[in-house]
């Protein structure tokens, strides 16, 4: 019988600003650490990065991948940040069979290297570099179901001590990060906040509810000025499709003066740094 991996879902900043000591990340840069601290060392990770699409999910599978700086316009340190922890091809191969198995083509790509979807935050989280770990590409349709099908589909791997990262951002509009913080925004930031907690922590809300509000979230308070492309979000589709149920833990963080969420499904207790779940 598999045994259900930890899930995780993070908020996970501006680029490469997490290294580079930027104040506007300071909050997520100490519970990315704290959070890591309380969880029990994988094995291996999976990382579902909003920051690769594909026309069928796409699966990492090089024994050993470079990194991809996906992003522009930052100070050359930023270009120079390593994170050299190996791939994990057994991994890769497991998550293409349980993909094909469920019906949803898929494909390995032994030439892709590891984009900052992943390596930011996992330098914060482990800095070692001595996990292995698989990426894994969104569908470029953008398509809710299709996200919460893939999740679904991954419930049939079967790798011991294996983490599952969903590295998105629960708030991502681009311009009101670098706009002045009114009311309006504010209040349309806190709304779809509000709505995504509780989503994922309401206990006693029907699976089959969960699942449509996850389909259908673009109804959701603000939605579509919080996400005017949801390519931030559905790594949380994902993650949501696999764990199935409502979440263990929500913590709420401020990043670039966004309020914004991490979400956790597992056996270790994140309690100190949680917001209630609720009932």
């Amino acid at each position: 019988m598999n045994v259900k991996p930890d899930v995780l879902f993070i908020s996970h900043g501006g680029g490469p600003m997490p290294l580079l000591g930027d104040p506007g990340h300071r909050e997520m840069v100490a519970r990315l650490t704290e959070i890591a601290g309380l969880l029990r060392k994988p094995s291996a990770i999976l990382v579902i990065s909003a920051h690769w699409e594909e026309a069928i999910p796409t699966i990492t599978s090089g024994a050993n991948p470079s990194l991809i700086y996906d992003y522009f316009g930052f100070p050359p340190e930023s270009y120079d940040i390593k994170y050299p922890c190996p791939g994990e091809p057994v991994l890769a191969g497991q998550i293409h069979e349980v993909l094909e198995q469920a019906g949803i083509a898929a494909r390995l790509d032994e030439r892709r290297g590891f984009d900052h979807g992943l390596f930011v935050p996992l330098k914060l989280m482990y800095p070692q570099a001595d996990i292995p770990c698989v990426q894994l590409s969104l569908v470029n349709s953008l398509d809710a179901t299709t996200h919460l099908a893939i999740g679904r589909a991954l419930q049939a791997l079967d790798y011991e001590n294996l983490l599952v990262i969903g590295s998105g951002f629960s708030f991502h509009n681009m311009r009101a990060f670098f706009a002045p913080n009114t009311p309006e925004i504010q209040a349309g930031n806190e709304a779809f906040e509000d709505w995504l907690e509780e989503t994922c922590t309401r206990v006693g809300m029907e699976e089959s509810e969960r699942a449509e509000r996850f389909t259908h979230w673009d109804r959701a308070p603000c939605a579509r000025f919080c996400h005017p492309r949801e390519e931030h979000l559905l790594p949380l589709h994902v993650c949501y499709g696999l764990a199935e149920k409502p979440c263990d833990a929500h913590i709420s963080v401020t990043v670039l003066g966004k309020k914004s969420g991490m979400l956790y499904w597992g056996a270790e207790s994140l309690a100190d740094l949680s917001t209630e779940v609720a009932g």
